[in-house]
């Protein structure tokens, strides 16, 4: 396995700024975010370290040539809007922009490439399940013909007023997991395995990993801390930004040297990228620098 971090943690960076400072902070990989050139939708979005508007392969060789020049690999493309927005031009947006990135994904010779599958977070699962295979199945088949891993993030996406009341991804537990594989079975569709999501939802956040090692592309190493002076207060059926922090590894409530344990036990070998989204650092370009390596100093002991 190889550590890295996630790029939406600096969206000033060019892309040649970021490869040098994951080589001056001895990171191997970063997993580049994709969004499209614009407004950011929510925070941590709308970052853009590679336009895949126009990708060539031309454009694909020089991002190469900088990745060999910095000996920093990437790890994979990231790119999380909703495919399944009930807003159908929305939707439309968002799987177009996501062929986009499997298509570049190709060109760098990557494989794989990280997203949602997403949800209409007005309907239950079961309501969603039609317009989840009407969209996927295609996705997965294009991705498949380029060759490349589609890594589903577990992130519930329930956070506020906004994702009430079902979230706006539907992939956040093994029962929904065994579904989506056995009516999409490709080896081309998979996870991109965050445990701190499990925190979220006081689920066990290594119990899965054994069941689903040959099904996890990409993990976002990533913790939360549960603020029980809140959850005191407002209950567990509050919005979970009153009673919900992110933070880096090793200042949440996982144990992270149980939990790499667990995961070496696995079959997985793949990259470990560092997800920076606690404001407790600050906000300034030097406070979340300093998050992304305080993170890398915890997990660091666990990569030869």
């Amino acid at each position: 396995m190889k550590l890295g971090f996630v790029s939406a943690i600096l969206p000033e960076f060019d892309f040649e700024q970021l490869l040098a400072f994951a080589a001056a902070e001895q990171f191997a990989c970063v997993e580049v975010m994709c969004w499209p050139v614009g407004k950011a939708e929510r925070k941590y979005a709308g970052v853009t370290h590679i336009n895949v508007n126009d990708f060539t392969q031309t454009r694909a060789d020089d991002a190469n040539a900088l990745c060999a020049k910095y000996r920093v690999f990437i790890s994979g493309l990231g790119y999380y809007p909703n495919p399944l927005d009930p807003n159908r031009e929305a939707a439309k947006r968002a799987v177009a922009h996501l062929k986009k990135v499997i298509q570049a994904a190709a060109r760098l010779g990557l494989n794989n490439v990280n997203t949602f599958v997403g949800r209409d977070w007005t309907k239950t699962v079961d309501a969603n399940w039609p317009a989840f295979l009407k969209t996927w199945r295609p996705l997965v088949r294009f991705a498949e013909d380029h060759n490349i891993n589609i890594g589903i993030e577990n992130c519930p996406m329930l956070f506020t007023r906004d994702e009430w009341p079902g979230g706006k991804n539907l992939a956040t537990t093994p029962a929904i997991w065994r579904r989506m594989f056995a009516d999409i079975p490709s080896k081309h569709f998979g996870l991109n395995y965050d445990p701190s999501h499990f925190v979220l939802q006081r689920m066990d956040p290594a119990a899965p990993l054994r069941e689903f090692q040959e099904r996890i592309f990409h993990f976002h190493a990533k913790d939360a801390k549960l603020r029980v002076d809140r959850l005191n207060e407002v209950g567990a059926f509050a919005f979970p930004r009153e009673w919900h922090q992110p933070r880096i590894p090793g200042y949440g409530e996982i144990d992270w040297a149980k939990f790499m344990s667990a995961l070496m036990e696995t079959a997985y070998r793949g990259p470990v990228c560092i997800e920076v989204e606690d404001e407790t650092f600050g906000k300034t370009v030097d406070n979340r620098k300093t998050a992304v390596k305080v993170a890398r100093n915890v997990l660091a002991p666990f990569f030869a």
